[in-house]
């Protein structure tokens, strides 16, 4: 007989924080199979070493909280998991001092005070993440949902113990990326290469993917790899770790937000400007993509 849920937990968190902007955030990326998203709450699968479960979050109302439910199987990895998920939805911010510190900039002020809980949902999984930006590289976010999708599809496996319908799969492993045949996944022939050796480095022990050295030491790392340039590298830095000063200078997004005028502003220019916005330039980045795609 399967063993009962555990109870659920609260994870505080310091406001404001906003359900919105996660739930947007989640709505373009969310994996068949693998997440599920609903009006106020997110569901999915994960892998922690050998425990495999799913997890859910809901907000609180009248608190500043987040419920987490998971499966009996995750008590086995709770810490790590509560931290995943803290890590996830940025619980641990300090909204209103990384406020104040961007709003130095006279651009940047008014966007800030228009949103100033805005925080940096990040991937609960790096690996995941890295993959994913791999795979979006030069496509839509839509096109790059679809080929994970694909992945998740011919190589995830069935996830026992499930929550209910759209949470069946765990994302596939490095070792199963790394020997699969991809031939009519969707992408070009050399991001499938791409994808594979870096699921090879990080399935040998090659490569580490973690920032026990330091960010910039992983975005060397990363850089090392073929295929992989200075957008991808800083981009898996600050989704899959949620690194605070990780900055994609060159994404199109962040040179056409807006608050530059009509012209935009060139990778070189947003660099140096993005200097005075450290150590939060990836909280800069969120309010800059939020001002490009009209929030």
């Amino acid at each position: 007989m399967t063993p009962a849920n555990p109870p659920p937990l609260l994870l505080p968190y310091q406001p404001p924080w906003h359900w919105q902007q996660f739930q947007g955030h989640y709505a373009l990326r969310a994996l068949p199979g693998v997440e599920r998203l609903d009006t106020d709450a997110y569901c999915r699968s994960f892998r922690l070493g050998d425990v495999c479960g799913w997890f859910s979050v809901q907000t609180v109302p009248g608190q500043a909280a987040l419920q987490l439910r998971h499966s009996h199987s995750a008590l086995a990895c709770l810490p790590q998991l509560v931290q995943r998920v803290r890590r996830m939805f940025d619980l641990d911010a300090a909204p209103l001092e990384i406020a104040a510190h961007l709003a130095g900039d006279p651009l940047v002020a008014p966007l800030v005070a228009h949103n100033p809980g805005l925080r940096l949902p990040t991937a609960f999984d790096p690996f995941e993440q890295a993959i994913r930006a791999i795979v979006g590289q030069q496509v839509t976010v839509k096109a790059a949902v679809t080929i994970a999708a694909r992945l998740v599809s011919r190589l995830g496996e069935p996830l026992n113990d499930a929550p209910g319908a759209g949470v069946e799969r765990l994302f596939p492993t490095a070792a199963a990326l790394a020997e699969a045949n991809l031939d009519g996944i969707g992408m070009p022939g050399k991001r499938v290469q791409t994808l594979q050796h870096f699921a090879s480095q990080v399935a040998s022990g090659a490569l580490r993917l973690d920032l026990a050295d330091g960010c910039e030491v992983l975005i060397e790392r990363l850089c090392a790899l073929p295929g992989i340039g200075p957008w991808t590298a800083e981009y898996i830095a600050l989704r899959a770790f949620g690194e605070t000063d990780a900055f994609p200078a060159s994404d199109l997004g962040l040179l056409k937000a807006p608050l530059w005028g009509a012209g935009g502003i060139s990778t070189r220019q947003l660099k140096a400007r993005a200097e005075a916005w450290r150590p939060w330039r990836a909280y800069a980045a969120a309010h800059l993509w939020h001002n490009y795609s009209g929030g």
